[in-house]
């Protein structure tokens, strides 16, 4: 779940981007009302701005919504034990030897 929402983080970032670039700023503005070939734009006079500015606040959204959602999943506690855990719990437990008594002899020796 995670890696789709990183997966859609990035593409909703991307595309954010790209949006922004493409609109033209306050002062653009100017030269649209001295004849700027406003008549020639794809959404007409006035309409790419509403559109563009649409598009921006969807993805704006998406963007938050993704963020929330993996600060969320990172805040969660894993479901999944890690490597470490596995093998602290696999690994079988060797008794330590208390005193040189208790360790078994050699046959044919004798303690010291």
């Amino acid at each position: 779940m995670a890696s789709v929402l990183v997966v859609l983080q990035v593409v909703v970032a991307l595309a954010l981007i790209a949006i922004v670039l493409v609109q033209h700023g306050k002062g653009a503005d100017m030269g649209a009302s001295f004849g700027g070939g406003s008549s020639q734009t794809l959404f007409g006079a006035r309409g790419s701005a509403t559109f563009l500015s649409r598009v921006t606040a969807v993805l704006a959204t998406l963007f938050f919504a993704t963020s929330l959602g993996l600060a969320y999943l990172s805040a969660q506690p894993a479901s999944v034990p890690s490597v470490t855990e596995i093998v602290k719990h696999a690994a079988p437990a060797v008794p330590v030897p208390q005193s040189p008594s208790s360790v078994p002899g050699i046959p044919g020796h004798k303690a010291p």
